[in-house]
């Protein structure tokens, strides 16, 4: 129970990686708040993880939405412990490819996103609250097709190092968690056939030293940790939890 009576943000908390957070947090003791995009879906996973879980609907590329849900997180809880700025969209083509509006969906959902939910949510965060960004594996290495996506997960992993240091004097920490390939539905939300998808899988998983994707608890465990009192010295790192791939 580490993380006992802490209030835990998770946007993009309604499927994958986010939902096995918020199923982790809240087995550790905190009240979860989950945000997604989709009403009925957001509903249906805070049922799922059940007890006093609250869902809550926003579309994080906007940010009036943003403003407007942690209006609705200060009006029900208050403040916030831990933030996990986990929604994000994965697609890919090829450069010769890549039109603006590709372009512009992924760079506003997963940096803009990820940029303006820290700041709307600024003011909620208690001293010594946790940031954790969902960045990627992908950001360390070249792979055909991932440039736009893997630019944004890039982005991240600089966002956490200089927000740490920005909001160090709050006692804010901040941080990163780089999952290698999981199971999640991201795979089939990537606007591939499912041949591609399956060719795609094929040669990411060749290149996975531990020989397996990952399951989104894996992640989740690795973002309590961060979430924690385990990891109050931890700011402004990066947590890969990619079975090695990222070393290859």
């Amino acid at each position: 129970m580490k993380l006992q009576n802490k209030i835990a943000v998770i946007t993009g908390g309604n499927s994958g990686i986010g939902l096995a957070a918020a199923h982790e947090f809240k087995a550790q003791g905190a009240r979860v708040i989950i945000i997604g995009r989709k009403p009925d879906a957001v509903a249906a996973a805070a049922k799922e993880v059940g007890g006093d879980t609250l869902g809550l609907v926003a579309d994080v590329a906007k940010v009036a939405d943003l403003k407007q849900v942690f209006q609705q997180v200060r009006e029900h809880v208050g403040h916030i412990d831990i933030l996990f700025a986990n929604a994000g969209i994965a697609k890919f083509a090829p450069l010769a490819e890549v039109t603006e509006e590709f372009f512009l969906e992924q760079t506003a959902t997963n940096v803009k996103g990820a940029y303006f939910t820290a700041q709307q949510a600024l003011p909620l965060l208690n001293e010594g609250a946790s940031i954790i960004f969902t960045s990627s594996t992908v950001a360390h290495f070249g792979m055909p097709g991932s440039s736009v996506y893997s630019m944004t997960k890039a982005a991240l992993i600089n966002l956490a190092k200089t927000l740490a240091i920005e909001l160090a004097g709050k006692k804010i920490r901040v941080n990163v968690v780089s999952p290698g390939p999981i199971s999640t539905p991201i795979f089939s939300k990537m606007g591939l056939p499912e041949a591609a998808v399956q060719e795609l899988g094929g040669a990411i998983l060749a290149q996975v030293p531990l020989a397996r994707f990952g399951e989104a608890w894996e992640i989740a465990k690795a973002v309590a940790y961060l979430a924690s009192s385990d990891a109050a010295y931890v700011t402004g790192t990066e947590l890969l939890v990619d079975g090695g791939m990222a070393q290859q």
